[in-house]
């Protein structure tokens, strides 16, 4: 069973992915945060195998929370998912140890095969195009 924190300060997102995630037998969605402030401390409470993470919110974003998260937990395994479309942005927090991203239009089955893959220690698809 693959353990899922979901992060995003938009709650229509979070209630939608884990309405998404609920519906996948070997995926429990252990946890939810609005910000990267909260998934920095429910990746310390709950330790999750993956974290699917956006980049835009507020206090802290998701690049920082990512390298705050890999800084402190060098195995988590981290997503981004993302309606940014500045690449800078994106390949920062995978420079910084996200095995990958997509972004938010992606269908909602390559969203749970990357997670699938994360949770397998695999990168995910890169879900920008140079």
């Amino acid at each position: 069973m693959i353990r899922l924190l979901i992060v995003d300060d938009h709650a229509v997102v979070r209630q939608g992915l884990e309405q998404l995630f609920g519906i996948c037998p070997d995926i429990s969605v252990v946890g939810t945060a609005a910000d990267g402030l909260a998934a920095v401390a429910q990746v310390d409470a709950l330790a999750p195998d993956v974290v699917l993470m956006d980049i835009g919110m507020p206090h802290l974003d998701g690049v920082e929370a990512t390298r705050q998260i890999l800084a402190s937990h060098p195995d988590a395994k981290i997503v981004i998912l993302t309606s940014y479309t500045d690449e800078s942005r994106i390949l920062e927090a995978v420079h910084h140890g996200a095995l990958g991203y997509l972004l938010k239009h992606s269908d909602p089955l390559e969203v749970i095969e990357a997670v699938r893959a994360a949770g397998a220690g695999n990168d995910v698809p890169r879900g920008l195009r140079p």
